[in-house]
């Protein structure tokens, strides 16, 4: 952050024109994010390669993790809007921030695509970031009651605006689609943009208190080593982003060399992602009911093995939609699936 004049009100007190210091625990903070980050991404690393449920990372206190995560760096997008352009909008270091970071989602889009053509990565932490980093200049001085009262209605937008006109992938961003897009990164605009609107308007309030003369105080009269580098992370943190993973991945392949993960149970395997699409519409009676019978007449019928396999096309396969539908019929008149 660099050092900038403003003029305003500091600790209830009529100030002179001031320099704001730079605060070490904002990027300090961002590089934290960073760490928790990569914890996260090793994680599902680890069930990507089978050492792990494949399911850890995307739910249970996993998922809430990685929404801290995905908050807090958009929290601090919308405070560095601030400390950037408190004095007027500055074109050149903006656009220039604006480009690398569009350019990386770009990339990351391209990645993926090839990578995990199912499940690709079309809008996620770096395409919010750049679409909220846009939104967020109309907010940086605007009151911070109206900005407050956006945050709050980007949060409820989700809750009540969602349709199904929406579902076209062209509008996935928005976040106000039905039905929710696959991808292993996705962080819509809505409800997203309620942590930077969140971090424009405490940042309004930081500026123009005495807190970022403490703040650097503070930081600078305890800095250590370890604060060293978060502080270094941090203002690195898209580099980090881009190159962490790759990493990751590399490393957790190359052991798996070495060490193959312990072959999972095709049965099993095949039971809990039945039960996972079918929660998505039913209770857990009924997928439980329905599951397990669609298990055993695959096997009775000799067909289990080469749907795992993959030579079974699910959507076209007249036995496949036999057997489903007699499973339906079975789960909804309370039938269970024999053993």
């Amino acid at each position: 952050m660099t050092t900038t004049v403003i003029e305003g009100n500091v600790a209830g007190e009529n100030a002179q024109t001031r320099r704001l210091p730079r605060i070490p625990l904002i990027d300090q903070a961002r590089g934290v994010a960073l760490i928790a980050m990569a914890i996260y991404h090793f994680t599902w690393d680890l069930g990507f390669f089978g050492y792990i449920e494949p399911e850890t990372a995307t739910t249970g206190g996993w998922r809430i993790f990685a929404r801290l995560i995905a908050g807090s760096f958009l929290f601090l997008v919308g405070f560095s809007l601030v400390l950037g352009h408190r004095q007027g909008f500055r074109p050149r270091p903006f656009l220039i921030r604006f480009g690398k970071i569009a350019l990386a989602a770009a990339v990351i889009t391209l990645a993926t695509w090839f990578a995990f053509p199912q499940t690709f990565i079309f809008f996620g932490i770096l395409h919010a970031i750049a679409a909220a980093s846009l939104v967020g200049l109309l907010f940086v001085r605007l009151p911070v009651a109206i900005t407050l009262l956006a945050a709050a209605a980007a949060v409820a937008a989700p809750l009540y605006l969602r349709h199904p006109f929406f579902d076209h992938p062209t509008l996935w961003w928005l976040g106000l689609s039905v039905d929710v897009p696959r991808s292993n990164d996705y962080v819509p605009l809505l409800p997203w943009i309620a942590p930077v609107l969140l971090g424009i308007a405490l940042a309004r309030l930081f500026v123009a208190s005495a807190l970022p003369e403490r703040l650097a105080g503070f930081g600078n009269a305890t800095k250590s080593r370890w604060k060293s580098l978060l502080e270094q992370a941090g203002r690195h943190s898209l580099a980090i982003y881009l190159i962490h993973q790759p990493v990751l991945i590399a490393l957790v392949y190359g052991f798996s060399l070495v060490v193959p993960a312990p072959a999972a149970d095709p049965a099993i395997s095949y039971t809990k992602s039945c039960m996972r699409a079918c929660q998505n519409e039913q209770s857990g009676g009924f997928c439980e009911s329905f599951c397990g019978c669609t298990l055993n007449k695959l096997m009775e019928q000799n067909l289990f093995a080469d749907l795992n396999r993959g030579a079974i096309d699910v959507t076209t396969d007249e036995r496949i939609a036999t057997i489903s539908s007699q499973c339906t019929a079975d789960a909804e008149t309370g039938i269970a699936p024999k053993e």
